[in-house]
């Protein structure tokens, strides 16, 4: 994975919160609290990005609960922060491989399309068993490959057609790059998670028009940073070629097309 896949800064998190939330993470937000309902103590969200997950937490556990929601990229925390005003939930940066935690902290530990993102998963895993008490859950998702995610795999697709000499790779390379499930199971079970289950999850991805996942894509994800690389003056240009190639394969009006995650849970 190159480090320009983990950098969400600038304009990205605001972008990506506005676009790609509703488009794609808040579906999952909802089912993922819903895994948790009655659940008590003290709740840590790794990768917690703009509070997508966050937010579905507070409004679905007990006001007793206390959540501690963090993010590598302070922006992402900070554009989270702003959106939500609770007092059970504390906003702190951490690197989910070294986490700023004692052990045996956690009753259950929740991570949404971040996993992908780890630089070394097994160690990522160690870490999330390390801070959850003896029998605490693990609950986190990552995205199915990008063939069974039909509107990232037309906007990749497009993305990379306009620059064939070097072709951008972030969507299959990281969002999409973590899908085997054997290797899942495995790195978890190398990590000493037991109980292991995973359950596929297809939903739908709903958009008023092409224009709103083009640029949620193009520009409020590291795939923004890779155009930039290879010529930052055609950003607009790619969206609006991504947006076109979105048109063409939905034809007129609303976009709604298939989305497809792993939703994966771990007992300590």
């Amino acid at each position: 994975m190159a480090d320009v896949d983990k950098a969400f800064a600038g304009a990205i998190p605001a972008l990506y919160d506005r676009y790609l939330g509703p488009l794609l993470f808040e579906p999952y937000a909802g089912d993922m609290a819903r895994r948790l309902v009655g659940m008590e103590g003290r709740i840590l969200e790794t990768a917690a990005g703009t509070g997508i997950v966050t937010r579905a937490l507070v409004q679905t556990l007990p006001a007793s609960v206390e959540l501690v929601a963090t993010d590598l990229n302070q922006p992402m925390l900070d554009h989270a922060a702003q959106k939500l005003d609770a007092s059970q939930v504390i906003w702190r940066q951490a690197n989910a491989l070294s986490l700023p935690f004692e052990s045996d902290g956690f009753d259950a530990l929740v991570c949404q399309f971040g996993v992908m993102f780890f630089p070394d998963k097994p160690a990522g895993f160690a870490e999330a068993r390390r801070v959850l008490k003896p029998g605490g859950r693990f609950l986190f998702s990552v995205w199915d490959r990008i063939e069974d995610n039909e509107i990232a795999a037309v906007v990749s697709a497009a993305v990379a057609a306009a620059f064939p000499d070097d072709p951008l790779g972030f969507m299959a390379r990281t969002p999409h790059g973590y899908h085997d499930t054997g290797r899942v199971r495995d790195d978890l079970q190398k990590a000493g998670f037991t109980d292991i289950a995973i359950e596929t999850v297809t939903l739908r991805s709903r958009a008023a028009t092409a224009a709103d996942p083009a640029t949620g894509f193009c520009q409020g994800t590291p795939m923004r940073l890779e155009i930039e690389a290879r010529d930052a003056s055609r950003l607009d240009e790619v969206t609006d070629l991504a947006a076109q190639a979105i048109a063409r394969h939905f034809a007129d009006g609303p976009i709604d097309g298939k989305i497809q995650a792993h939703v994966i849970t771990a007992v300590a």
